[in-house]
């Protein structure tokens, strides 16, 4: 499909709760991954998956998860001044959730800041990413980058770089603030997460919150993730819904990601716990020559594949939207007109398509689906539901 990354959840042994999140000994590996009819340990198995993934040119990225670990773990007893603690007690780590506190009672939270052994807490995580490092992996999505302190990431960013300036970081800032993002980001991060996929193709606060980042650090966006109910079912098994949103999340922003099944219409909710080989789904669609093409437009041209001016247009059909984005890195535009209605075609009339760009430039229709031979002026066109029509200006 044009992917050049694989992400993979936390592989080390859990806790008792079984969560991949809830990791009770970052050394070692969970068992219910390890082959065990292999002659190769855990460990020779993991270098084994990534080395193949290299071969494919392939780069494997891993959550690192130093907020928390698992609190049956053997750290909470032989280091108790690394964890944060309320009356005495080892505190988990919390959101609010619909106004409502969600307290995940499987983890201990690690204190960065206050604890009586900060240096010796830091020292041991270094430890971790340079043993995750050494196993082959290329980079890391940090779990709740965010409730991490900036100071700790900027330390630890810059000593895992000295040595190894190819790793790469991405903060998992899903959940806070746009102002949190940026300050996260702000730790030398190479990129973190954007909100599109719950963007309702009308509101403001999308981006609002892309201007406010995107000059610090380029972003990610997905359709669905491991965190999310799948599309699929979301949408009531609307294949246009499924096109549209992937359309737009890919040609938004820098990066684009999707969790294993989404290119086939998955229907069962990826859990942290009980997921396994055995939930593999019959397909019930087939995106991959669509997201092949997407990323081949994204690696094509550079305007979609970094984090850039953008506008989002007013135009005579409040059913479609229509964005405009302008690279930095060269003289390229684009134009996305979409249709936000999955259900209904929508009709869209310009009078001159070449007015809606900043450079007036002739245009040429580059739509994944259906692309149009000829862009006539005055534009007229019929769009199906979830349809997109892409255009980029000619050089």
């Amino acid at each position: 499909m044009g992917f050049d990354w694989i992400f993979v959840n936390p592989i080390q042994r859990t806790g008792a709760s079984g969560s991949l999140y809830s990791i009770a000994d970052y050394f070692d590996i969970d068992p219910r991954l390890v082959d065990s009819q292999s002659d190769a340990g855990p460990l020779e198995q993991v270098r084994a998956v990534i080395d193949q993934a290299h071969r494919l040119g392939l780069r494997v990225m891993i959550d690192l998860v130093i907020n928390h670990c698992a609190i049956d773990s053997k750290l909470v007893t032989q280091h108790p001044g690394w964890f944060k603690r309320e009356a005495g007690r080892v505190q988990s780590p919390y959101c609010i959730e619909d106004g409502k506190k969600q307290i995940w009672k499987d983890l201990a939270q690690f204190d960065h800041v206050a604890g009586s052994d900060s240096e010796g807490l830091y020292r041991y995580l270094v430890s971790v990413v340079e043993h995750l490092i050494s196993l082959g992996f290329d980079g890391f999505r940090c779990d709740a980058a965010y409730q991490v302190p900036q100071h700790f990431w900027t330390r630890l960013l810059r000593q895992v770089r000295t040595r190894r300036p190819d790793v790469v970081f991405v903060a998992e800032t899903l959940g806070c603030t746009a102002d949190q993002t940026r300050d996260t980001a702000e730790a030398g991060f190479d990129f973190v997460f954007n909100s599109s996929k719950w963007w309702d193709f009308r509101s403001s606060w999308l981006l609002e919150q892309y201007e406010l980042t995107r000059e610090t650090v380029p972003s990610i966006g997905f359709p669905e993730s491991h965190d999310t109910q799948r599309l699929y079912v979301e949408s009531c098994h609307n294949d246009a819904a499924l096109r549209q949103r992937t359309l737009f999340t890919f040609l938004f922003a820098t990066g684009a990601m999707i969790p294993i099944g989404f290119e086939f219409g998955f229907e069962r909710r990826l859990h942290v716990v009980t997921t396994s080989s055995s939930d593999w789904e019959e397909p019930k669609l087939d995106l991959t020559d669509f997201i092949k093409r997407l990323n081949a437009l994204k690696t094509q041209y550079p305007v979609f594949h970094e984090e850039c001016p953008t506008q989002f247009l007013t135009l005579d059909n409040p059913n479609v939207l229509g964005m405009w984005k302008g690279s930095t890195t060269t003289r390229r535009e684009a134009l996305v007109l979409l249709n936000i209605d999955v259900q209904a075609r929508q009709t869209l009339w310009v009078p001159t398509l070449r007015r809606m760009v900043q450079s007036a430039a002739p245009l040429t229709c580059v739509s994944p689906d259906n692309p149009l031979d000829y862009v006539a002026e005055p534009f007229h066109y019929e769009l199906r539901p979830g349809e997109a029509i892409v255009l980029v200006t000619s050089r």
